[in-house]
């Protein structure tokens, strides 16, 4: 079976069609959070707003500098509880190896986070492969283990930027 590039057809997408991804994401949200009985406060759509701001990743206190600039003081513990709401309901994944956060491309939908990370300008491509979701399942399963929540991080260059090495 084939894998699906999830993000952006690869590595992010072209600025003209960045605020189209921003109001599906946002829309996208909505439905998610309006299904489920929750509400996405003003907050929680600014901070999930930012994380779509590009198809790289943010981190937190990125995230509150940003939002201090339009909303003023605001503690860490708000951008984090936000995160947390975000990531809980499946609308952000959180990227262990960078310490940051990506705007997950199917919320509402059951899948595993597996990312291929450009190591030199952080661009970033979600992929849902079926073989390696299973693989990683039966290896789990085989020692025992349960899998709660399987992120696969992949560091390597993008296209752009293997280019430019090859250059």
């Amino acid at each position: 079976m084939a894998t699906d590039i999830l993000a952006g057809g690869g590595f992010g997408c072209s600025g003209r069609e960045h605020t189209h991804c921003i109001r599906q994401a946002l829309a996208a949200a909505e439905t998610v959070c309006r299904q489920r009985g929750l509400r996405l406060t003003p907050l929680r759509r600014r901070v999930l707003e930012l994380v779509w701001g590009s198809h790289r990743p943010i981190g937190a206190y990125p995230l509150l500098e940003k939002l201090r600039e339009t909303m003023g003081r605001v503690a860490p513990t708000t951008v984090y509880r936000a995160l947390d709401f975000l990531q809980a309901q499946g609308l952000v994944h959180r990227l262990a190896s960078l310490n940051a956060f990506i705007g997950c491309v199917r919320p509402g939908t059951s899948h595993s986070g597996q990312f291929l990370i450009c190591s030199c300008c952080q661009a970033l491509a979600e992929i849902d492969d079926p073989q390696l979701r299973g693989a990683i399942a039966e290896s789990a399963a085989a020692a025992g283990f349960e899998v709660r929540q399987p992120t696969v991080e992949v560091l390597g260059l993008c296209p752009a930027c293997r280019h430019k090495e090859e250059s």
